[in-house]
């Protein structure tokens, strides 16, 4: 009788969608995750290939679910739109996010962000931006050769990868598109909208003016054409 050896089988390895943290620590945090996140999802809406996701699990090792993170916002380039519960860099032919995004809130440790910037440094993110709303601080790191470097004049840079640009004030941060159009709030968007509404509804109104106007006109020409008919006035000799 042979014996048969049972086959090894691998554990089955769970990637979690749920890191179980919160998406933001408050209200001026989530404003701006969303902010973020809906502004480059416009700014590339008509390009299939770009994948712009907001606190989603990042996971670049298959075989490892603890080596993860879930960035505020992040944009990969050569990567279908769609639904991910997760980012499994294996199963997006090994493409990492080029683009990441941290807002800052209170809770956030020098130890947690200098932990953030090796994980994004050692799995190839090209550009790294992180910004504190409460002080009105932007910092950047653009990849040279194996690190990210910290972008000394962020003031008026251009993203190579977005092509969008940063302007600081006393105030905010404004992030602009490469039209030169100004990324916009939802409120902002949607009183956009409304005036884009108005001005149209106003068109039209002033073309249906023009149009009774002319019509008006062409009667008053007809009844005089009339008139004259009626006096034995053949308008066609006049």
């Amino acid at each position: 009788m042979v014996q048969q050896i049972p086959t090894e089988t691998k554990p089955t390895i769970i990637y979690p969608d749920s890191d179980g943290q919160p998406m933001s620590d408050n209200t001026e945090q989530f404003r701006w995750i969303v902010f973020l996140k809906e502004n480059l999802e416009i700014l590339f809406v008509n390009n299939p290939d770009v994948f712009v996701a907001g606190d989603l699990l990042w996971y670049p090792v298959e075989g490892n679910n603890k080596i993860r993170q879930a960035p505020d916002a992040m944009v990969v380039f050569d990567r279908p739109k769609g639904k991910r519960g997760s980012y499994k860099q294996w199963l997006e032919n090994n493409i990492p996010p080029q683009v990441v995004f941290e807002i800052l809130s209170p809770g956030n440790t020098v130890t947690e962000m200098s932990r953030k910037l090796l994980f994004y440094q050692h799995h190839e993110v090209e550009e790294y931006y992180v910004y504190d709303p409460e002080k009105v601080e932007l910092t950047g790191f653009i990849r040279s050769e194996n690190q990210l470097a910290e972008i000394e004049a962020i003031n008026g840079w251009v993203s190579p990868r977005l092509g969008i640009k940063f302007e600081l004030n006393s105030d905010t941060l404004e992030i602009f598109r490469p039209d030169g159009q100004r990324f916009l709030t939802s409120v902002e968007l949607d009183r956009s909208r409304e005036e884009e509404r108005q001005r149209a509804e106003e068109e039209r109104q002033r073309a249906e003016d023009a149009i009774a106007q002319l019509e008006a006109e062409k009667q008053r020409y007809q009844t005089l054409i009339e008139r004259l008919r009626e006096k034995g006035i053949d308008p066609e000799q006049l």
